[in-house]
């Protein structure tokens, strides 16, 4: 395969971007070799300035459930680009968006837009401690919730994959008073109550954590995670910037049936575009500015581009059985490749819920960060190298998520499928 104007683009980045990238977990640091440059994206492939074609698992990290370039979602986003591309002032757009947001979850009785799923969840955690005029929270060992200071603790995913145990530049006051508890144990999340009565603010979790790889909630778990935050006056906050319409049509509250009293989303709810939201309990979300004292702003909080690329993308997936042929096809994909490691004598644990899947070179099914790590890091990137080598783009890190879109037909699951089939059987 050649690759060799991604090979010069890349010496040219360097010189200008750290890393060569603008996003960590691009520049292929944790399965070595070169990062390509991508020209243009259509339905389930993505082509690289090569001209080579991939079908793509990574999809943006997640939004664009409806594939790249959707032409009902290309379409909505060049009528609202002719009209303007940011008003700074509200728009009918915004309350459409908002509108549908709600009807896919209804524990959201209260939303702001913002531009990213770091300001989601950053303003998020701001309102709970407004809400309970309390200054700590609590996080879990490997769950991701953006890069803002106090969130970049025990982070998992890019912090992860580049084996940094924090970042530097963070200050050490800034964390102080984030707690952080083991994913799936609710001794853990008992114990801080224990220590720091009347001080937590809220918990912070991913439902389904995708940010060390896709790691079920234990039976229970969340269910005690209500159980506590209700018991101690807390701020329950799911983060569905990646487990919304990802795991389940109307997110992992749903799937779960949990009422968290918070909840952020990302770039899914806009097509793909830059955008995410908070939102949830209305006595809660009237502390927000201009209603209440909590401050939070955004220029382009709401751009028309976002708005319209979100109202096309969630109107697509209420189609006649859409989810169900998304989840139908991620759970042949998971099937086929699990036959074709153990045919290969293989030992992998693959881990899905919904659309979001990882496969792990393990002995034993993982269930949190501890025994995520012990994953065999060497196996995935032999594993990744053959499957890129041979047109299938996987998330460039074993501590990631794959998803699949609805253009993920049987075709280019059954061509998956032969890929990786393959890829063993050379191993």
């Amino acid at each position: 395969m050649n690759i060799q104007k991604s090979i010069n683009l890349f010496q040219e980045a360097q010189k200008l971007f750290p890393g060569g990238v603008n996003s960590p977990v691009r520049a292929f640091r944790a399965v070595g070799g070169q990062p390509l440059f991508i020209e243009r994206g259509e339905g389930p492939y993505l082509f690289d300035v090569d001209g080579n074609r991939y079908i793509d698992y990574v999809l943006s990290w997640g939004p664009l459930i409806t594939g790249h370039a959707h032409p009902k979602v290309v379409e909505a986003i060049r009528n609202a680009a002719v009209k303007g591309t940011s008003y700074g002032a509200p728009s009918p757009l915004e309350i459409d968006l908002a509108k549908s947001v709600m009807d896919f979850m209804p524990n959201i009785e209260m939303i702001r837009f913002v531009n990213s799923g770091t300001e989601a969840t950053m303003s998020a955690l701001r309102l709970a401690r407004a809400y309970t005029k309390r200054d700590k929270i609590i996080k879990f060992d490997g769950c991701y919730h953006g890069h803002a200071d106090m969130l970049l603790v025990q982070a998992g995913s890019g912090v992860a994959t580049l084996g940094l145990p924090d970042s530097p530049g963070v200050p050490a006051n800034t964390v102080k008073d984030t707690l952080v508890a083991d994913f799936n144990s609710l001794d853990s999340v008992e114990a801080l109550y224990k220590k720091y009565p009347d001080q937590i603010a809220a918990i912070i979790v991913e439902p389904v954590a995708g940010n060390m790889g896709v790691i079920l909630p234990q039976p229970g778990f969340l269910e005690g995670l209500r159980a506590i935050t209700s018991r101690e006056g807390s701020v329950l906050i799911f983060d569905e910037v990646m487990t919304g319409f990802r795991v389940h049509l109307n997110g992992a509250q749903a799937l779960y049936n949990i009422k968290p009293d918070l909840t952020t989303l990302g770039k899914v709810i806009g097509g793909g575009l830059p955008v995410g939201a908070y939102g949830g309990k209305r006595e809660i979300m009237q502390l927000v500015a201009p209603l209440g004292p909590m401050y939070q702003a955004g220029t382009l909080s709401g751009n028309p581009l976002a708005m319209s690329a979100g109202i096309a993308a969630l109107n697509l997936l209420r189609e006649d059985k859409c989810w169900e042929k998304l989840e139908q096809a991620a759970g042949r994909l998971e099937a086929g490749i699990l036959s074709a490691a153990n045919k290969a004598g293989i030992p992998i644990q693959q881990t899905r819920v919904g659309t979001m899947f990882t496969i792990f070179f393990s002995e034993t099914k993982p269930v949190d960060w501890n025994t995520v790590k012990g994953a065999d890091k060497i196996r995935f990137r032999k594993f990744f190298q053959k499957m890129l080598g041979n047109g299938v783009y996987l998330a460039p890190s074993q501590f990631e998520a794959g998803f699949i879109s609805t253009m993920h037909t049987d075709d280019v699951i059954d061509a998956t499928i032969a890929t990786a089939t393959e890829a063993f059987r050379a191993w």
